[in-house]
């Protein structure tokens, strides 16, 4: 008989709630028990365990790991506060499991839960639901074939909304640095600026971020990423600057042309063959890219995407499609915007500072 996974679920309403449907994925996913969901919020606790199927509610994630015997944690606010002592409580009561992203607000942290996590041989995957998508597949099959040519250099921005700057980074961009990462490996150092009404960001510029991220700073910034393969990889993003619809986006440019694709299990791509990037000139078109349907879409299908690769992970031995080392990866990605700007200077990864670089900026 196969076995049955007794999933716990996590949230926080007001405060993140539970991401983008990581509390209700596992009511279709086979051979999966909701035996409890936990918020800290009195008043949403009712509708979670409505919505979620679960047996039994608690005002406490720590309650709920101690009495229940569970094989695996869903971590499914957006707020990020309290991913670490919630990823290292569920490592301690030996579950796997699924996040929401961003992974952590610092490295320090991420180093944390990866170690904690390898000690008990658990999985995590996290919520870049991207990477599960049909169509980025396919993509990647034709840049492999040629399709574009040599692929030159990557370009990503974010959705540049009120967020724009350092939010945008963090909440957005770690979508499209995942994605970079997908197509051209690691990272090996980053040089960046960011700015705040138009002056170099200093101490002063600091506040605290929306949604648990911590110290944050910026209304505009530009980052240049080295990938190992020697394809440089750019971030941007300046606050209100987007219009609609916007430019949140990854581009790949190529020696024969480019291709354009959005973000999401339901994310769209269209190529372009033409070597000079530009499609005003000369008879050039961009042809829709298509992949094989799926019977899912938007959020529900990319998580249930993830669930099941998660499962296979675990049954397997292997990492998940989004693992956390992906995860911590991307994490790696933004901060170091940040600590570049700080020491003024390009850094290389591993960042030596596994800290939030706000807090020693003078």
């Amino acid at each position: 008989m196969q076995k049955t996974w007794r999933v716990g679920v996590i949230g926080r309403t007001g405060k993140g709630d539970y991401g983008h449907g990581l509390d209700v994925v596992w009511k279709d996913v086979p051979n999966i028990e909701v035996v409890a969901v936990a918020d800290d919020n009195k008043s949403g606790l009712a509708d979670a365990l409505q919505k979620t199927g679960a047996k039994r509610s608690y005002l406490s994630y720590r309650d709920m790991l101690d009495k229940e015997e569970l094989d695996m944690v869903s971590i499914s606010q957006r707020w990020i506060d309290q991913h670490h002592e919630m990823a290292m409580e569920a490592a301690e009561h030996n579950c796997h499991v699924y996040m929401e992203k961003p992974f952590m607000p610092t490295l320090k942290q991420a180093d944390d839960v990866v170690t904690a996590l390898e000690s008990k041989h658990l999985k995590l995957a996290i919520a870049h639901t991207t990477r599960y998508s049909p169509l980025i597949s396919k993509v990647r099959e034709m840049v492999a074939a040629g399709e574009i040519g040599e692929l030159i250099e990557m370009r990503g921005r974010g959705k540049e909304d009120r967020r724009g700057g350092g939010e945008d980074l963090w909440v957005l961009g770690s979508h499209v640095l995942d994605m970079m990462r997908y197509f051209n490996g690691d990272v090996e150092a980053c040089s960046a600026r960011v700015f705040a009404d138009g002056h170099p960001v200093t101490k002063e510029d600091v506040f605290e971020g929306n949604e648990g991220i911590g110290p944050l700073a910026g209304d505009t910034l530009f980052a240049t990423y080295e990938f190992q393969n020697g394809i440089p990889g750019y971030f941007n993003s300046t606050r209100n600057s987007s219009g609609s619809p916007g430019r949140f986006s990854l581009t790949l440019f190529g020696s024969k042309g480019m291709i354009r694709m959005t973000t999401g299990y339901s994310m769209q791509a269209a190529i372009l063959r033409d070597s000079t990037w530009s499609p005003h000139f000369g008879n050039a078109n961009w042809e829709p890219i298509k992949a094989e349907d799926s019977d899912r879409s938007g959020h529900g299908g990319g998580n249930h995407m993830a669930v099941l690769d998660l499962l296979r992970a675990i049954k397997e031995d292997t990492q998940p499609v989004a693992s956390m080392y992906d995860a911590r990866a991307a994490i790696e990605m933004i901060v170091a915007v940040f600590e570049s700007h700080r020491l003024g200077t390009r850094v290389e990864f591993p960042l030596e500072n596994r800290e939030n670089p706000l807090t020693k900026l003078s």
